[in-house]
């Protein structure tokens, strides 16, 4: 019995050792985790915006598309204004 409490206890001891030294390890590799992370949240809040960018610029060039499909249609010609396109009907 004394052997197996010995053996019981040196595995034991190991386990613990083990597992302090992983837990150390993860202690050290945390904040370079959390920049990595920081990074990427970073990187695809970028992305996000870009898109909606490119979202909002794509739907105001087909709005004003239609607008002059819709005014050619209808026997009108568009004219540029300060700010704004017009459409004239001839």
């Amino acid at each position: 019995m004394t052997d197996l409490n010995t053996s019981h206890h040196a595995k034991t001891k190991k386990d613990t050792e083990a597992k302090q030294s992983l837990d150390q390890n993860l202690q050290n590799r945390q904040p370079v985790d959390n920049q990595q992370v920081s990074i990427k949240s970073w990187s695809q809040k970028l992305l996000v915006v870009i898109l909606c960018a490119a979202s909002f610029y794509g739907g105001w060039k087909s709005y004003e598309s239609n607008m002059v499909n819709e005014c050619t249609a209808n026997g009108g010609q568009m004219v540029d204004g300060q700010k704004t396109m017009i459409c004239q009907r001839s």
